[in-house]
C-alpha cells in the first residue's frame, strides 16, 4: 500500500486532472479506464479523448494549467515532507474503498493521520452549528458509544453538534474523522483549531480540495457528499428546517446509506428538521445501540473496567504544554487499530471569506425556479420542463435548497420556499 505518488510527474498528472475546470468526475473515470494512469491522458490526441469522454472533458484536459500550476505542485511536495501527511490517487490501494461507490470520487484526497481510519466500519454525526446543550450532550455520548463499539466517527468540523460527535469519537477505539470544507492545510472555524490538531494525531482530517483553499459556503455541500459517501449511514442530533446537515441525509440517501435521526419537542426549532426527516423516512432512534443494530455493527466486549477505561482515555486525549502528544488508547488484541502515527504538522488558521451581498442566481438556477412554479413537482416533471441532465438538476437543486430557495418536500417533491 502506498500513499504517495512515485514520481514528480505523477503527482503533477494527477493534481492537473484534479485541477482542470469542468472535468466531471465521471468523465475522468472513463478515461482513466480507457487510458490508463493520468500522463497517459495528456499524450492523447484530441479526437480520442472525445470519442471517449465527449468534447467538454476534452477541452478540459487540453487547457493547459495555470501560471501558478509549478508553485502549487512545490507546495504539495512540501507539504508531503511532513509528518503524518499524505496524499491518496482514485487509482492507489489506499483509496477509501467506500468513496469508490460514489459516482464522483476526487481524484486526490489530502488526509492527515491515520489512514486506517477511512477503511473502516464508520457512522457520521451531523446537526446544527447551534446546537443546544442537550443536542451536545446526546451527540457526544452517541459518538462516545459508537466509537467505544469499535465503529469510526465520521463528521465536518463544524462548530455544535460536529465538534461534539468528533470529542466524543476520541474518547473510544473507533476513533473519528473531520472532513473539512477547506484545503488540509487549514482550520475552519479558528475555535477547532486545537480539536482540528488533536484529530490529526488520533484520527485523521480529509480534504478534497488543494492545499490552501479557504472556507467558502460553496465548498460544504460538497463537503457534506464526502462525509455521507464514507459512512454507513448518517445520524442527524438536531437541525433547523434549513439545516445542511438535511443536505447530507438527503445525499447519503441517495448513495444507499441508512439515515436515522433523533426526536425532539415539537415545540424545538431544531427538532424541525429530524421530524421532517424521519416523515421522509428516517429511522427514528433513542439509543446508539439502536444504530448499531440497524447497520449490523455488533458491539465489543468490554476489555477493562469503566474506571480504568476512563483513565486512559483522559491520559490518550491530553496534550502536554509543548504540543507532544500522549500514547494513543489501544485495546490489546484489536486488529483495526494501526500502530500510532508520526505526529503530524501543524495547521494554518484558516480565514473565511469576507462575506458579500447575495450574489444573482445563476442562469440555469433562474430557469430551473422558473420551470418550478408555486405548486409541489416531481424531479421527472422538472427534468422534462428544462432539459436539464440529472446531476446538473441534482446540483442545482441543492443550490437552490441551500440558498433558501426551495423547499423539499415528502415523497421527494419541490417546491419555492415561501418567504416571510
Amino acid at each position: 500500500m502506498h500513499t504517495l505518488p512515485a514520481t514528480r510527474i505523477e503527482l503533477a498528472a494527477w493534481l492537473r486532472l484534479s485541477l482542470a475546470p469542468g472535468l466531471k468526475p465521471a468523465a475522468l473515470r472513463l478515461l482513466l479506464g480507457a487510458f490508463g494512469l493520468p500522463e497517459s491522458i495528456f499524450t492523447q490526441a484530441p479526437e480520442a479523448l472525445v470519442e471517449v469522454a465527449g468534447e467538454a472533458a476534452a477541452r478540459a484536459v487540453l487547457t493547459p494549467p495555470g501560471a501558478d500550476f509549478e508553485g502549487q505542485l512545490d507546495a504539495v511536495l512540501a507539504w508531503l515532507e511532513l509528518p503524518g501527511n499524505q496524499v491518496v490517487t482514485l487509482d492507489d490501494p489506499a483509496y477509501p474503498p467506500a468513496l469508490l461507490t460514489m459516482p464522483d470520487p476526487p481524484p486526490l484526497l489530502y488526509i492527515k493521520g491515520r489512514l486506517d481510519l477511512l477503511h473502516t466500519r464508520a457512522v457520521a454525526l451531523v446537526g446544527s452549528r447551534s446546537a443546544t446543550p442537550q443536542g451536545l450532550e446526546d451527540a457526544q455520548r452517541f459518538a462516545r458509544e459508537l466509537s467505544a463499539a469499535g465503529v469510526t466517527v465520521v463528521s465536518g468540523l463544524a462548530l455544535g453538534i460536529d465538534g461534539a460527535a468528533h470529542r466524543g469519537g476520541l474518547e473510544g477505539i473507533g476513533g473519528t474523522v473531520a472532513v473539512i470544507g477547506t484545503g488540509a492545510d487549514l482550520v475552519y472555524p479558528a475555535a477547532h483549531h486545537a480539536l482540528a490538531r488533536q484529530i490529526a494525531v488520533q484520527g485523521a482530517v480529509v480534504s478534497e480540495w488543494p492545499l490552501g483553499t479557504p472556507a467558502r459556503a460553496a465548498n460544504f455541500p460538497q463537503r457534506n457528499r464526502l462525509i455521507a459517501g464514507l459512512v454507513s449511514g448518517v445520524v442527524i442530533v438536531e437541525a433547523a428546517m434549513r439545516s445542511g446537515s438535511l443536505i447530507t441525509a438527503r445525499l447519503a440517501n441517495e448513495m444507499g446509506r441508512d439515515v436515522f435521526a433523533l426526536p425532539g419537542s415539537i415545540h424545538a426549532p431544531l427538532s424541525r428538521g429530524c421530524h421532517r426527516m424521519i416523515k421522509q423516512g428516517a429511522r427514528l432512534v433513542e439509543t446508539p445501540d439502536e444504530v448499531l443494530e440497524e447497520l449490523g455493527f455488533a458491539k465489543r466486549p468490554a476489555m477493562r473496567s469503566e474506571r480504568a477505561a476512563k483513565r486512559e482515555v483522559k491520559r490518550s486525549v491530553a496534550l502536554d504544554v509543548t504540543g507532544s502528544r500522549l500514547p494513543l488508547l489501544r485495546e490489546p488484541g484489536s486488529a483495526s487499530v494501526a500502530a500510532p502515527p508520526q505526529p503530524t504538522a501543524p495547521f494554518a488558521e484558516a480565514v473565511p471569506c469576507v462575506p458579500r451581498p447575495k450574489p444573482p442566481l445563476a442562469p440555469e438556477a433562474e430557469r430551473l425556479l422558473a420551470a418550478l412554479g408555486h405548486a409541489p413537482t416531481s424531479l421527472e416533471i422538472l427534468a422534462t420542463r428544462t432539459e436539464m441532465e440529472d446531476a446538473a438538476l441534482h446540483a442545482t437543486l441543492l443550490q437552490l435548497e441551500l440558498a433558501g430557495e426551495v423547499t423539499l418536500l415528502p415523497g421527494g417533491r419541490f417546491m419555492r420556499a415561501h418567504r416571510a
